[in-house]
């Protein structure tokens, strides 16, 4: 199986895709000025005490207010509160951590108003981001995760992790971090860990205990909370950190600052790979290029098709998935009602679970297979989905078919589900109903050209069209192009885009920054001679 990824950086967002033998199999978008992001540390202030959930609320410095349970106080509350209390007396000098004492763990069942006032400090950490109406779910119990190991600070325990099967290697890693690692720092050793050296352990234990420094280096300075005390380097960094596996046969970045920080961060977990981070420097977007804007288009939506004409019916509420499943106008041929709904039913379960690592849903998932006569297809297609499952990161749990032909699916929420609207607005007439002439479209980009050039001094630029739009004004001898570029001169250059509607445009200039040349009523100039 060859797997490739491929991050598409703009100047709002960032985008990642995953394939597996040139199929998409994961996509996540996050705005590059997002306000959460799932491993953030916060300084924050407790705004309510909500005594019948057992939790509170907590302001760190956005809109939506942080929920934290008394269960996600974690066991180390009172070490941490303690220590920072010390950290916080002495804005000069600051309380070594390695004489911080580690206190009695929190009792499991208490009553979070006995602990937390309102108007308390706290650090926090976010381990959902905002869904719907909700505000991002946070926790006390701190931890710093790395390629390798995950630091958890006020603990002195080391835990192996249960997918390395070999005693000998479990009992090797566990006494290699019980001699390296600090005082007051617990440790857990991931699966890829397996096997590796002690100078690459002990190199990324270093940069985790320097990341924990910062972080009270910045509550000592701090006047007031709420305040942001730590978050990834980079966005794309954090993204690629759980998605990465050596074996990717390429990562294609568009950006070259997000090159250099990818290759620097794939160079530092896996030196050998770092050949496999590649720039893309072609004209044509970065998606479009690898046939990936089609996938995305036609893989979200309500309706997705799959083989042989049959297709998943996809609906999101507030409370679960619902999906359901489409014989469609498949062709049965000679097979019966039983052997069409298990072939149905089949490739159903193949594309479902390509579907939730795609739009990453999580919560509960109810789906309507058609239904089947025999127990034996029925255990049939269980065992199918549980083994199409295996290659989801997510935890997740299935349950067999029920007497009514549903499957109860449980999968790991940390963020939204991924719903791409594959929809386009007229970019043209604007919900009007009614657009200019088409043949005048060319006129209308050329009076934008004019102004780039001789109003705003601008003579270096893209402007991205539909391929369709960009055959005609490429095609002929001299081309509607080069015309263009004789006019106002051969800084122009035409980008055919898949993502744009037909009569839709922009514009970017040499920083690849949008110039907004759009205007809800268009002037079309008077084309030149």
């Amino acid at each position: 199986m060859t797997s490739e990824l491929f991050i598409d950086v703009q100047p709002k967002e960032i985008t990642i895709a995953l394939t597996e033998d040139k199929d998409l199999v994961e996509f996540q978008r996050e705005g590059r000025e997002a306000s959460y992001s799932v491993g953030n540390m916060y300084w924050g202030r407790v705004k309510k005490i909500m005594p019948a959930l057992n939790a509170c609320f907590v302001d760190v410095g956005s809109g939506k207010e942080a929920f934290l349970h008394y269960q996600d106080l974690g066991s180390r509350f009172n070490s941490y509160q303690k220590y920072l209390k010390q950290v916080t007396s002495d804005k000069k000098k600051l309380y070594p951590y390695s004489k911080a004492s580690i206190l009695p763990e929190l009792p499991k069942e208490g009553s979070i108003s006995n602990i937390l006032q309102q108007g308390q400090e706290i650090m926090v950490q976010v381990t959902k981001e905002p869904i719907s109406t909700k505000g991002p779910r946070i926790t006390c119990d701190l931890s710093f995760a790395g390629r390798f190991l995950v630091l958890v600070p006020f603990s002195d325990k080391v835990s192996v992790s249960t997918k390395i099967k070999s005693s000998e290697e479990r009992a090797r890693l566990k006494q290699l971090l019980q001699s390296i690692k600090p005082k007051n720092f617990g440790v857990i050793v991931r699966t890829v860990a397996e096997g590796k050296r002690v100078a690459e352990l002990d190199a990324e234990l270093n940069v985790l205990v320097n990341q924990w420094d910062d972080v009270i280096h910045r509550v000592q300075k701090a006047d007031k909370a709420p305040l942001l005390i730590y978050e990834e380097s980079s966005r794309a960094v954090a993204m690629l950190r759980d998605l990465f596996n050596p074996s990717y046969e390429n990562i294609y970045i568009n950006d070259e600052d997000t090159f250099k920080q990818i290759k620097d961060y794939v160079t530092l977990i896996a030196p050998e790979r770092a050949a496999i981070v590649k720039h893309y420097t072609g004209n044509l977007p970065i998606f479009d290029n690898f046939g990936l804007t089609k996938q995305i288009k036609s893989s979200f939506g309500r309706i997705v098709p799959y083989k042989g004409g049959a297709y998943l019916v996809i609906d999101h509420t507030e409370a679960l998935h619902a999906v359901d499943v489409n014989s469609g106008n498949r062709s049965r041929g000679n097979t019966n009602q039983e052997e069409n709904a298990i072939d149905v039913n089949l490739g159903a379960a193949d594309e479902l679970a390509r579907q939730l690592r795609l739009r990453d849903m999580g919560g509960i998932i109810i789906v309507d297979f058609i239904d089947m006569d025999t127990a034996e297809n029925r255990q049939k297609l269980y065992e199918r989905m549980c083994a199409n499952m295996k290659k989801d990161r997510a935890k997740h749990n299935i349950l067999p078919l029920s007497k009514f032909g549903l499957m109860q699916i449980t999968r790991q929420r940390v963020r939204p589900a991924m719903d791409v609207d594959v929809e386009e607005t007229c970019p043209t007439c604007f919900g009007t109903g009614t657009i200019k002439a088409s043949i005048l479209f060319t006129d209308t980009l050329e009076s934008k050209i004019d102004c780039l050039v001789k109003k705003l001094n601008v003579k270096r630029f893209d402007l991205h069209i539909h391929p369709y739009v960009a055959a005609y004004v490429n095609q002929g001898f001299p081309s509607l192009a080069m015309k263009w570029k004789m006019r106002y001169g051969l800084g122009i250059r035409i980008i055919p885009n898949q993502s744009l509607a037909l009569l839709q445009y922009q514009f970017y200039d040499s920083k690849h920054n949008e110039i907004d040349m759009k205007e809800e009523h268009e002037f079309i100039g008077k084309p030149k001679d």
